[in-house]
């Protein structure tokens, strides 16, 4: 029987693009459980403090919040447990090995169904200094302020 084909975002971390430089990005399986599946294709998850941590040769996802399941009743899961991710033993030593380089983490972007199993987006990631956040925010309002420009301009010339 065939699953259900493309992908549904759930969460979405954008504030990841804002803190973070992304570098490489690799999509990973989560471990769950089947009230914290229903919960999620209800649409409930956050994902702004999680990171992504290698303990004893496995790669977890640590601090993201996938509320109780409102029908789970006594099977329901703990909202903020530790998520065991998915990944070929290769790539897990690879994330790990440049993670033990300064300054780079983890970052989980994106939380999506993919036919039918639930996906989890990580960024390598370095973090941003507040200057180069200052001008990320300067650079998107100047890029505003020119389309706004260009499209009054197109309405003069009607």
């Amino acid at each position: 029987m065939a699953r259900g084909s493309g992908t549904k975002l759930i969460a979405d971390n954008r504030r990841a693009r804002h803190e973070y430089h992304l570098l490489e990005k690799v999509e990973a399986g989560i471990a769950l459980t089947g009230t914290e599946v229903k919960s999620l294709r209800a649409g409930h998850a956050t994902l702004q403090r999680a990171f992504g941590d290698v303990r004893g040769g496995e790669l977890w996802l640590v601090g993201a919040h996938i509320p109780e399941y409102a029908q789970g009743g006594m099977q329901n899961h703990d909202p903020d447990r530790d998520r065991k991710l998915l990944l070929h033993r290769r790539e897990i030593d690879g994330l790990a090995g440049k993670v033990a380089e300064r300054g780079l983490t983890l970052v989980p972007t994106r939380l999506y169904f993919k036919d039918g199993r639930v996906k989890v987006e990580l960024a390598l990631a370095r973090g941003k200094e507040a200057r180069d956040k200052r001008r990320d925010v300067a650079a998107r309002d100047a890029k505003r302020e020119m389309e706004r420009a260009v499209k009054s301009r197109g309405r003069d010339v009607d």
